[in-house]
């Protein structure tokens, strides 16, 4: 488990920069937004390009992607429930609410980790998919309709990917795994140079929130937040390992890494999208400092019973 342990403190450690050098001021409020929407705008859609032009996508359509589906419709279904009903969130929060209960963090964590538990990258690569085609282009479109503030049309619901940087680096890259393209080495340099801000430009504005925002844990709700970080690293799971043990008959190996998988942390993409739309942004950000911090013990426990 040294490689998990290893993911989690090259993470920290960026984060405890960007804390470091807003206490100093170098970083202040406006520099955090400068890098989330550098991030947003920029280096995320060039990551996201890079990643599915050489993504495995015959291996897409597995049992392990519909167990991610499965899991991930049931957690954030029990988050929309609650919000709506119990808390009285608006549409937008509860949008970025129910992607912070079971959106997980595939690319920085889930691929070493994957790497080093269970010996594949395979196992991640239908999870990274689905999230970055299937949910991130849907939540942008119920996103992108509260911000405009209007009922959105047909039209705009069908051109609403092509209108967001992120989905359009993500169905290039798509188009050019499926159609075989090898991106020439004159393009792929560039797009490789402004992919390699995403993940460092994500914690170091996720480190200036840490000293410029809210404290952690003290700047919304403690029930939501407790909530949410429960049905991320415990309902998940939970839900995951049931699926796919006697819906799809997994076991081993195979029912190891859904487990694995659906107990990864919240993605730190989700602070980025909370920080671009306004809102619920506090509790983006709490909740992916509680479940990365805890995450390490129940994934610990995870592989020793299920390794």
């Amino acid at each position: 488990m040294q490689g998990v342990l290893a993911g989690f403190v090259t993470l920290g450690a960026i984060i405890a920069l960007g804390f470091l050098l807003a206490q100093l001021g170098v970083l202040r409020v406006d520099s955090q937004l400068l890098l989330s929407r550098l991030v947003f705008f920029v280096a995320t859609p060039a990551l996201l390009f890079q990643t599915l032009s050489r993504a495995p996508v015959d291996q897409l359509f597995t049992s392990g992607l519909a167990v991610a589906a499965l899991s991930f419709i049931g957690v954030a279904g029990i988050y929309v429930l609650l919000a709506r009903t119990l808390w009285r969130r608006s549409t937008g929060d509860t949008v970025i609410g129910a992607l912070a209960s079971g959106y997980v963090n595939a690319a920085n964590l889930g691929l070493p980790i994957t790497v080093y538990v269970l010996g594949s990258a395979t196992f991640i690569a239908p999870v990274l998919l689905m999230q970055l085609l299937v949910i991130t282009p849907m939540a942008f479109a119920v996103l992108d309709a509260v911000v405009a503030r209007r009922r959105p049309s047909l039209w705009g619901l069908i051109s609403q990917p092509l209108r967001n940087p992120i989905t359009v680096g993500s169905f290039l890259g798509l188009l050019c795994s499926l159609a075989g393209w090898q991106v020439p080495a004159l393009v792929a340099a560039p797009i490789a140079l402004i992919a390699g801000m995403t993940v460092p430009g994500v914690l170091l504005a996720y480190g200036v929130s840490l000293r410029l925002g809210p404290k952690p844990i003290a700047g919304g709700s403690i029930v939501e937040l407790a909530v949410v970080s429960g049905l991320k690293l415990v309902a998940q799971p939970l839900l995951a390992y049931a699926v796919a043990r006697w819906l799809f008959g997994l076991d081993g190996r195979a029912l190891l890494a859904a487990t694995v998988v659906a107990a990864l942390p919240t993605a730190q993409n989700i602070f980025v999208y909370a920080t671009r739309y306004h809102r619920s942004t506090t509790l983006a950000r709490d909740s992916i400092f509680v479940t990365t911090a805890l995450s390490v013990p129940v994934l610990l426990v995870i592989t020793a019973l299920l390794a």
